[in-house]
């Protein structure tokens, strides 16, 4: 029985991924370069190398991808600090469900560790998780499988028998290289159908969640 489930961080457990559009667009702005909201969306969790690349194919060489980065933090950082950061819906009670069913739960995020844990005390649900695994302290952020490969292996279980929770294209893609078995709540776009092959649910909140996993206790 399958009772280890990663979720994704921003998007996923915490209504922040609206405002990754708004300040990379705002941060690319302040160094002369207009991105569309297109783009912004591409960049939902892409991490290193490939967000550096796709920002130099858009903008050319002249793209300095960590100035600009460290804007867009600074930025969105200053606004979040205003108006705070709210869960996802329903995340609280989801987490509830697993802990109370046997289930144990960890935190894949292309966020700092450091960040991540803090964000997750604010909130209340810190304790609900056992690992956080941060995508930034390995070389390859997603959609390659590291960050999933290495918070399994860290869980000391097989990624066959791990679920992931993710809301982006790029995440599910990185669970779904590392061979978990991925459920998407769709956050800004929904799946085409190449990614819609990839899933093994999609469902509109982490209401729909233990309703997912009772069904396959049912099944096993």
């Amino acid at each position: 029985m399958k009772k280890i489930v990663i979720f994704d961080l921003d998007g996923t457990l915490i209504d922040t991924e609206k405002y990754f559009k708004i300040f990379w667009r705002q941060a690319a702005a302040a160094f002369g370069f207009e991105m569309s909201e297109e783009q912004a969306l591409r960049l939902r969790s892409l991490g290193r190398p490939y967000a550096p690349a796709l920002l130099r194919e858009w903008f050319g060489d002249t793209f300095d991808y960590v100035a600009v980065r460290e804007h867009r933090r600074k930025i969105m950082k200053a606004h979040l600090d205003k108006v705070g950061i709210e869960l996802k819906p329903y995340a609280e009670q989801a987490l509830l469900w697993l802990s109370e069913n046997g289930y144990r739960a960890a935190v894949a995020t292309a966020t700092s560790a450091e960040r991540a844990a803090k964000q997750l005390r604010q909130l209340g649900i810190a304790a609900y998780f056992d690992e956080i695994v941060s995508a930034a302290s390995l070389e390859k952020g997603k959609p390659a499988p590291d960050v999933y490969l290495y918070a399994c292996e860290r869980l000391g279980k097989s990624p066959e028998d791990c679920f992931a929770v993710e809301d982006s294209p790029n995440g599910v893609l990185s669970a779904y290289a590392a061979g978990l078995k991925v459920i998407m709540v769709p956050d800004q776009t929904e799946p085409d159908e190449e990614l819609a092959a990839k899933l093994y649910a999609c469902i509109p909140s982490l209401l729909e969640l233990p309703s997912v996993l009772e069904g396959l206790q049912k099944e096993s």
